[in-house]
């Protein structure tokens, strides 16, 4: 009998999280960090849904900041990533 090294299991893991992660508006940008005129990448696990569009988070505190004032952020994110493309 053959038992999988732990190396094997993360890495199984791993690749069955990335494969659940949804696919974001701003091309997966964290659209807290683009409202603070930042780029920051992600691989959208950590997203939420409005106005039937998803945005993508880089961690649980920008999804938290952003949720406290969605409207504003929208409009910083949006204007940050139209100067920067």
């Amino acid at each position: 009998m053959k038992f999988l090294t732990p190396a094997i299991v993360t890495g199984a893991l791993l690749f069955a999280g990335s494969a659940i992660a949804a696919t974001g508006e701003y091309g997966n940008m964290c659209a807290m960090g683009l409202a603070l005129d930042k780029k920051v990448e992600t691989d959208c696990s950590i997203n939420a849904e409005i106005d039937g569009k998803t945005y993508c988070f880089g961690n649980d505190t920008a999804k938290t900041l952003f949720m406290k004032d969605t409207e504003g952020n929208l409009k910083k994110a949006q204007s940050f990533y139209n100067d920067n493309q």
